[in-house]
């Protein structure tokens, strides 16, 4: 028998030890890591991370509260010119002083106050009702409702604190309506029932309550008189009310009592010192059904009836708002007359 050398060896036999014992020496190099890192924990040489950032959020909106100011800056820019929303005056440089906090009612250096220049348009009737509906710029959707149901002849009173109240009262003031400022006043369960920032309080002194007074009068322009935003307390303490009246008499605005303060004693502190006021005969919606609602417009009928003239008020309830609204479009034909409350005004006066 002849014996093969390794260089005898066929080609191919070489090539398949040689794959062979590659793949197993890899199969074991790949086994003794995994091994090493079971056992060890993990690698600790230098490691690289992708710092990958998360995609932008959008900012959160600041969610405040519906009696909480915009903002406290001035609200307006100076008014150097007279403002018109469609034919009804809205500013008038000689009715306003400019100040930092905003334009401020005034009375016209010719006599002419702005309870007369921003007073609507009153029809002529020997019988005459007022109605004021409260409550309008702060929530858009119910002050859009009140704007697009009531007539004319309907006082509307806006709360200070929307940014963009002063575009809302454009908006009444073009459409005929007459336009009240509602100012926060303090109620017997403050704080637990709370109108909002610059409240004017009972037994805190002149000062402070005209300061808060201000605030509330330089947020928008165009408004004949000022209402309480509840204010029962308030209106009940003689010596915190009269500089208030005093202030809005000088400024030549008057003064609308909302009935809802039982004990409120505004119509004998402005018969005391001649402030302009008319306090209403009825709250309109304390029970919102419309068989209720219905019944004390009623009542205002007959009160007008006995009296010559009747005020009534509201809230913009879509109940009071439709009732109210359906009570007006034969108003006249029972001898009735619907006008603002400036009309109320100039009859008590003469």
């Amino acid at each position: 028998m002849t014996a093969v050398s390794p260089t005898d060896e066929p080609q191919g036999s070489r090539a398949a030890r040689a794959l062979a014992f590659c793949t197993a020496f890899v199969v074991f190099g790949l086994t003794a890591g995994a091994l090493a890192i079971t056992v060890l924990g993990g690698r600790h040489g230098p490691a690289v991370t992708l710092d990958l950032a998360a995609p932008p959020q959008p900012k959160a909106r600041a969610v405040s509260s519906p009696l909480r100011p915009a903002e406290d800056g001035p609200s307006m820019a100076p008014v150097t010119r007279p403002i018109y929303a469609g034919k009804a005056l809205l500013a008038d440089p000689a009715l306003i002083e400019n100040t930092r906090q905003g334009p401020l009612p005034r009375i016209a250096d010719d006599g002419r106050t702005p309870m007369q220049a921003y007073a609507a348009p009153a029809a002529d009737g020997k019988f005459r009702i007022a109605i004021v509906v409260r409550g309008l710029g702060i929530s858009a959707a119910a002050t859009k409702a009140a704007l697009d149901t009531l007539p004319p002849g309907v006082t509307l009173a806006f709360a200070p604190y929307a940014h963009d109240v002063a575009t809302w009262v454009a908006q009444a003031r073009a459409r005929g309506h007459e336009v009240l400022l509602e100012v926060p006043m303090e109620p017997f369960d403050f704080p637990d029932s709370d109108p909002g920032p610059h409240t004017l309080r009972a037994g805190q002194g002149e000062g402070p309550n005209l300061d808060r007074l201000t605030w509330a009068l330089t947020r928008f322009t165009g408004y004949a008189g000022v209402t309480n935003l509840m204010g029962q307390r308030f209106l009940s303490d003689s010596d915190a009310l009269s500089p208030m009246l005093t202030y809005l008499s000088r400024h030549g605005l008057y003064f609308f009592d909302d009935g809802n303060a039982v004990q409120s004693v505004a119509p004998l502190v402005a018969g005391q010192i001649g402030a302009p006021l008319v306090q209403s005969n009825a709250a309109i919606d304390t029970i919102q059904t419309a068989s209720e609602i219905d019944h004390r417009l009623s009542d205002l009928e007959n009160s007008a009836r006995a009296n010559g003239s009747a005020t009534g008020a509201a809230f913009l309830y879509p109940v009071s708002l439709s009732r109210i609204a359906a009570w007006a479009k034969d108003l006249k034909s029972r001898g009735f007359v619907l006008v603002p409350v400036s009309a109320i005004v100039s009859r008590q006066k003469q």
